[in-house]
């Protein structure tokens, strides 16, 4: 029996699935793929994952600009990613957050004022947000009290954080997604970080293109490779597959059908 996958982050809209994305996506749903959320990363792609999620009805959208395209945003963009909330296939604001990796970054003033913005129009649409976090934890930690303020939910993606960050997040109503990080030997934080997350608040995501799981690291990757982080995820913590899978595509479905319903296939 195919375990019931529920990818919570993916970015079909990459320029990686250009050749063959529609075909890839109607594939999914042989694997077992019940439901993605294709994440919008500018104001651009997010219109183009709304399309997306118009076409399959596992499909859905999230709308937002993320932190490294954060530098040229204009409050025009916030309008149009505010707009785009009102569509039925919009189900979170994201991707957005902080990302202080890189040295050309938007300097973290700039970041943490739009990332602000995007959380208003989360609280003004009642959606959860997918949030980013790079070299940036203290302040992430800090965006998701100022959330949590205003009755925001919603989870770290692809976490990368310690466990007593964790549950610092998990306290402030939020959950926290995990991709194939999980599967690399050199990954030991985020294992640990497994072994102590309530199954509630944990939730499978691919970010695809990137962040392949092992066996496959460095191809390209897509929902159907989630399964591989299942299991090491159920082995991490002592649980039955099919049973884990079961509960976390629940806590799928509850999370991003806080506002809109989410089809259950």
């Amino acid at each position: 029996m195919a375990l019931p996958l529920f990818d919570v982050h993916a970015h079909y809209q990459d320029s990686r699935y250009d050749e063959d994305r529609e075909v890839l996506l109607e594939e999914m749903r042989a694997a077992g793929v019940k439901g993605i959320i294709d994440s919008g990363d500018s104001a651009e792609s997010s219109v183009k994952c709304i399309q997306c999620a118009e076409k399959h009805d596992f499909v859905y959208a999230a709308a937002g600009i993320h932190p490294l395209n954060i530098l040229d945003t204009t409050q025009e963009d916030i309008d149009r990613v505010r707009d785009m909330l009102n569509h039925s296939k919009v189900v979170a604001v994201g991707e957005i957050g902080l990302d202080y990796y890189y040295e050309d970054c938007a300097p973290a003033d700039i970041q943490k004022k739009w990332c602000k913005k995007l959380i208003e129009l989360a609280a003004e649409s009642r959606l959860p947000i997918v949030f980013h976090d790079r070299e940036a934890h203290e302040d992430s930690l800090n965006m998701l009290k100022y959330a949590a303020g205003m009755g925001v939910t919603g989870l770290m993606h692809c976490y990368s954080g310690s466990v007593e960050m964790m549950h610092e997040i998990i306290k402030l109503g939020f959950s926290i997604s995990v991709g194939g990080v999980v599967t690399f030997k050199n990954a030991k934080k985020i294992v640990e970080v497994v072994k102590e997350v309530p199954i509630e608040k944990l939730f499978l995501e691919t970010d695809a293109p990137y962040l392949t799981p092992v066996p496959f690291r460095g191809e390209r990757n897509n929902s159907a490779m989630i399964a591989y982080v299942a299991e090491k995820i159920s082995e991490i913590k002592g649980l039955n597959t099919e049973e884990m899978c079961n509960i976390i595509y629940n806590n799928s479905i509850k999370m991003f059908g806080q506002k809109r319903k989410i089809q259950e296939i």
